[in-house]
């Protein structure tokens, strides 16, 4: 027996024969002369280690064997065929993977807009998402396990020179308060959005509960600098690493909580948000990959995103 691998030419010479039930039919359908197609199905037949058809001298028929292979040959042929115009779209990005992480707060703005569009212009490429803290994005760029991700800026130094940055969106932190503090300090008892501004000064006796200085430095040092800019020294509560946890803390009457605006969309009952009176730095999200490596599929992921570049998150 043969230990070659049948090609696609003999595969489509067997589906001719089978579909003829007759060689010299067979042949002038494939514009050859029967000679070189019993030789192209004998040797099929010989890589195989099975008879493929009967013969006689007025018919050929599919052996038993040969009905059951004849469905599995014509699938393994429209998988061939389906083979240039996937290659052709995974080019030009239509196809294919794109592994996405994102921090929480992305989650709440600038993330479903982002994936609505991209899903409706890219159907058939599969997103496999991930939510992380910005410096887990980082170390997963580093390492090659994700191919981009919606952080936090600042990217950190030491990795700046092999990832680019593109910067997306900014918004002002706003507080967010357990439901009686709002009450006691002027704003309606509902939970939500609240337009009517709160000074820090009014909430200095508050715990803060904050993110970890050690996984978000820039995000940390801005909100301690908000404090810092009022005159004021915040005593922090509780530290918790997902916003979605911050804002259960904050509910639990845990302290306040500075967060970035679009995180209002976050409702949970016993939370309001509200405005600081005072002048507040801006958080700002971007998208950062591995400058080395941009396949088609990030390349139209990308080209979305800087559509998206320089949104501000209103009320």
């Amino acid at each position: 027996m043969s230990t070659s691998i049948p090609d696609l030419r003999q595969l489509r010479y067997f589906v001719a024969v089978a579909e003829e039930q007759h060689f010299g039919r067979a042949a002038a359908r494939l514009s050859m002369t029967q000679p070189p197609l019993s030789q192209a199905i004998r040797a099929l037949e010989e890589t195989l280690g099975v008879d493929l058809f009967a013969r006689t001298r007025r018919s050929v028929e599919l052996t038993a064997v040969g009905a059951d292979l004849l469905p599995e040959v014509r699938r393994l042929l429209a998988a061939a065929e389906a083979l240039r115009p996937l290659a052709q779209s995974l080019a030009r990005g239509e196809a294919g993977v794109l592994a996405l992480a994102f921090v929480s707060t992305a989650d709440y703005g600038l993330l479903p807009a982002l994936l609505r569009e991209f899903g409706a212009r890219y159907p058939r490429v599969r997103l496999q998402l991930t939510e992380a803290t910005s410096d887990v994005q980082v170390e997963e760029l580093v390492a090659g396990r994700i191919d981009a991700g919606l952080v936090i800026a600042p990217v950190p130094p030491r990795h700046a020179a092999h990832l680019t940055y593109l910067s997306v969106a900014r918004e002002p932190l706003v507080i967010a308060m357990p439901t009686a503090l709002a009450a006691r300090t002027g704003s309606a008892t509902d939970d939500g959005w609240c337009d009517t501004p709160v000074s820090l000064r009014e909430l200095a006796e508050a715990p803060l509960v904050v993110f970890p200085r050690h996984l978000a430095p820039g995000f940390y040092d801005t909100i301690m600098d908000c404090y810092g800019a009022a005159g004021l020294a915040p005593r922090v509560g509780q530290e918790a690493i997902q916003m979605q946890t911050i804002v259960s803390l904050v509910s639990a009457g845990m302290g306040v909580a500075l967060v970035p605006q679009s995180l209002r969309h976050l409702r949970r009952t016993g939370v309001v948000y509200r405005p600081l009176a005072e002048t507040v730095p801006t958080i700002e999200t971007g998208l950062v990959w591995r400058a080395a490596e941009v396949s088609p599929v990030l390349a139209a992921f990308i080209e979305i995103v800087r559509a998206h570049a320089g949104f501000i998150s209103g009320p």
